[in-house]
């Protein structure tokens, strides 16, 4: 073999190794993101006519961003869970209500995000709406964050009631002046919702379902939510008013971390 071969065929043997080097992490950028399982659907396509208002895919909530994960405002649930809503919202429409959705199903990813806004101590830009009473440094102790949430699992919801027809929502306006979520109705950020007592993911006691403070017709409104969801199968966290999860869930154990998105059902719609 000539000198010039063995460079050559060095040469070549560089290049082949360069190109298996760069190889791997061009294969990980490109690795696809995790899809829901077959038995998720999006809540529009079991009943289109309960209102959705996704609550994380905005900055009005109690991060004051979009939230990691929630690509599109689409409520994804596991088709037990939806078809419970569906069975609810029957009845609520012939009483004139609508179920009105702020959030279903949470990637992990969104939690982990959640997590590292608790920690972020210097972050208080939402406090005056969403936890005007409680200290920061508490949100872990008092059970209002945690590193682990039922949404992931695919069947929790969080949603109110609406009186129909509904009303339109004004949009929220980053940097607008922020009212405390347990304000009276008409002084707290407008939403179209009945008065429940307190707006959606207020961090306080008072959004305790059975609180004895929430009287007259804040109270029969948590009741007629509470009841007829629990009639079509799904259970109160006794601590926030608007939380409901489907017994017996069909994930019991697993945190999906698929983004909110329609491309994370597959061509389903």
């Amino acid at each position: 073999m000539t000198r010039l071969s063995t460079t050559l065929r060095g040469l070549a043997t560089a290049v082949a190794a360069l190109f298996a080097v760069t190889a791997v992490p061009a294969s990980a950028q490109a690795r696809p993101e995790p899809r829901a399982p077959e038995d998720f659907v999006a809540l529009r396509s079991v009943d289109p006519t309960i209102i959705e208002e996704m609550r994380y895919v905005t900055a009005h909530n109690f991060v004051g961003e979009r939230v990691d994960g929630y690509r599109q405002p689409l409520c994804i649930l596991t088709r037990p869970a939806a078809e419970a809503l569906h069975r609810a919202q029957t009845r609520l429409l012939r009483q004139g209500y609508s179920l009105k959705v702020y959030d279903c199903y949470r990637p992990q990813r969104a939690v982990d995000h959640f997590v590292r806004w608790a920690e972020d101590l210097d972050d208080q830009k939402m406090k005056a709406e969403f936890y005007p009473e409680v200290d920061k440094t508490r949100l872990f102790t008092d059970g209002y964050i945690a590193e682990k949430s039922g949404h992931s699992r695919g069947s929790t919801v969080d949603l109110t009631l609406v009186r129909l027809p509904a009303k339109p929502t004004r949009p929220h306006h980053p940097g607008q002046p922020l009212v405390s979520c347990f304000a009276p109705q008409d002084e707290r950020f407008p939403d179209n919702s009945v008065d429940m007592g307190t707006g959606y993911d207020c961090f306080d006691t008072r959004s305790h379902t059975l609180d004895p403070r929430i009287q007259g017709d804040q109270h029969a409104n948590r009741m007629l939510l509470k009841n007829t969801l629990e009639d079509a199968g799904l259970v109160n966290l006794p601590e926030e008013w608007w939380h409901f999860t489907y017994k017996p869930e069909p994930y019991p154990d697993t945190y999906f971390d698929f983004p909110v998105s329609a491309k994370s059902l597959a061509g389903r719609r």
